[in-house]
């Protein structure tokens, strides 16, 4: 009978009964609640004082022993036995304690089942097997108690203690939020513990890079098959010169240029990569590539937006001639556009490199027109930003070299070519009225007083705005234009694609998609264009720290780009780096852009900080 001070079962666990009414009011885990009869199962009469009685050790007892016996009396008549009736048979006494006891010997299945009015004993095979699992379970608990026993204190058996690594590693790696391990041994449950404690442990290499994993970038490039060019008509611009002028190492070609003066202006062509031609809004290769957004360059390796067996008849020069969409684009002697046609073409393909086209003099005309039109932009309030920039290589054993890349004149021709190309494709489509991908920035925060070189580009970019992508046109305050688009990497990037897809619906008579359908896809593009270069930025430092690793005190030429208070900001040239430290006695008279001596004090790689103090 359920009355005050009675013991009895709520949700699995002891409770005390307080008082019996409508609702019975009882104590469980040290708080108070109202429950339903029904929801109470009685376990023994008490008075019980308190539930810290149910703590005290119960009788030792053979709980084999016990359930041999229930199986010889009752197994093979199916008849069971009472909670009561256990408690008796196993500890010799009902009482509170051991009404709880037998309640646990029941609820752990091991030895008997069934409800608290009819107990019965389990078979003989299901015990066995009950017996195995419960000793593999403890031998498990004791392993993994030796193993957080070594996890705190960083030192554990790599091999033996991998399995139980592998929810710090998921945490680390950006698949998971948190982890059991590191909260059994009272560490931290965050993604920068997680790694430091990776690499303490030896379990990770410096050099494994998780960034990838971190910003859900794929490492396994496209895959999705991109069929050829289909049968159409093209413009034969075969005997016209056109150079696709890029790194020596690049292999994806997926422009080419020529410029043609005529008195004080002339005709640009911009002969772009065409594989829109194929990849049609909606296919398996447009879906696949708008997943990825961006082509992920990393120094370990390329993950390609698009399938590389579409690059042999879509890169422009890798073959003896290629399908292209070109921009023509007539200038007048400023560089202004007077007019625009885009279509479909064959063009035959010259690849050349930097340094080769530097001393190409083919090339002058381009260099001579680059220079013009960032007259024009500087003229019309762009914002130049040049950093020296750097490749970082990583071979198969992981050793890293930084390579400080050279400046081009040609490079920064194929720039601007870019830009006239993208302003006219912007231009063509808002005359059409066509849905079109635009790039806009609103105008940044400008200091009264610009510094030249370095310290003027930092200051630069820090009053930079974000870039934005939208179906409305206008001012790319950076770039000095008024509209602006990108057209000149479809291979590359998913909104160029894009783009490509509606002009060339526009040329070819075809319903482009309208402006909430490509809003919709710029969005998609966007979000994964963030991650890929998020995860880009994150693994090239993360390459530069590793090689920095071996080099604690070593020196390095930094050049001030900005003093603030005891601190200032410096670019390490050879590095491509940018830190801060303080500024010692010997170098607060240092002025902007000047040279200063810096010490490499420490690296921490999951901190994505290499901290540097003067020399």
């Amino acid at each position: 009978m359920l009355k005050e001070r009675s013991l009895c079962i709520y949700k699995q666990k002891p409770a005390l009964v307080l008082s019996v009414g409508d609702k019975i009011t009882i104590q469980t885990g040290g708080e108070e609640v109202r429950a339903r009869l029904k929801d109470i199962e009685l376990l023994h009469e008490g008075p019980v004082a308190s539930l810290a009685c149910l703590d005290e050790e119960s009788p030792q007892v053979n709980i084999r022993e016990v359930w041999e016996l229930c199986l010889d009396e009752y197994g093979a008549t199916g008849k069971g036995i009472t909670l009561r009736e256990l408690a008796e048979l196993a500890y010799g006494v009902f009482s509170p304690q051991t009404a709880w006891a037998a309640y646990k010997l029941l609820f752990d299945g091991i030895y008997f089942n069934g409800s608290m009015s009819a107990i019965q004993p389990r078979s003989e095979a299901d015990v066995k097997s009950a017996e195995q699992r419960l000793n593999e379970k403890q031998m498990d608990s004791a392993k993994r108690a030796a193993f957080i026993a070594r996890l705190r204190s960083g030192k554990i058996d790599i091999e033996a203690d991998s399995p139980y690594m592998q929810d710090i590693a998921a945490l680390a790696l950006g698949k998971a939020l948190k982890s059991r391990s590191l909260r059994e041994a009272g560490i931290d449950e965050t993604q920068l513990a997680a790694h430091r404690l990776l690499l303490q442990t030896g379990y990770w290499k410096p050099s494994l890079n998780p960034n990838p994993s971190r910003f859900g970038v794929s490492l396994i490039p496209a895959l999705t098959a991109v069929p050829p060019p289909p049968p159409e008509e093209r413009a034969d611009l075969t005997a016209l010169p056109a150079f696709a002028i890029d790194n020596e190492w690049s292999d994806d070609p997926d422009d080419a240029v020529f410029f043609e003066p005529d008195g004080g202006g002339g005709v640009l062509y911009v002969h772009v990569a065409d594989p829109a031609a194929s990849i049609r809004d909606g296919t398996a290769a447009d879906k696949e590539a708008f997943a990825r957004g961006v082509t992920f360059y990393a120094p370990e390796g390329v993950s390609r937006m698009i399938s590389a067996e579409a690059f042999p008849f879509y890169a422009l020069g890798l073959s003896e001639t290629s399908p292209a969409l070109t921009f023509k684009i007539r200038l007048d002697q400023n560089c202004s556009i007077l007019d625009v046609e885009i279509f479909s073409s064959t063009v035959r393909v010259t690849r050349l490199s930097y340094e080769k086209a530097d001393d190409d003099p083919r090339i002058l005309p381009l260099i001579a027109l680059s220079g013009r039109n960032l007259e024009k932009r500087l003229d019309l309030g762009a914002a130049l930003i040049e950093f020296p920039e750097t490749r970082v290589l990583v071979d198969d054993d992981c050793r890293v070299e930084i390579i400080p890349q050279k400046n081009y004149k040609s490079a920064a021709a194929v720039r601007e070519c870019m830009l006239l190309a993208g302003e006219a494709a912007a231009r063509w489509a808002l005359e059409r009225g066509l849905p079109f991908p635009y790039i806009t920035q609103e105008t940044g925060d400008i200091p009264n007083v610009i510094y030249e070189g370095l310290a003027g580009s930092y200051q630069l970019r820090r009053c930079m705005r974000p870039r934005n992508l939208s179906t409305k046109p206008g001012l790319h305050w950076g770039l000095g234009l008024d509209i602006y688009s990108q057209v000149t990497s479809p291979l590359r990037r998913c909104a160029d694609l894009l783009a490509h897809q509606q002009i060339r619906a526009a040329i070819h008579g075809e319903i482009p998609l309208d402006k909430d359908a490509l809003l919709l896809k710029l969005g998609a593009a966007e979000r994964a264009t963030l991650a890929v270069t998020r995860a880009e930025r994150a693994t090239t430092l993360h390459w530069k720290l590793v090689y920095l690793l071996d080099k604690l005190d070593t020196v390095w030429d930094a050049v001030l780009l900005e003093k603030s208070g005891p601190r200032a900001a410096f670019f390490i040239p050879e590095l491509g780096m940018e830190t801060s430290c303080a500024l010692d006695r010997g170098s607060k008279d240092t002025p902007l852009n000047g040279l200063v001596k810096l010490r490499l004090k420490s690296v921490k790689i999951p901190e994505y900080s290499a901290n540097f103090v003067s020399a």
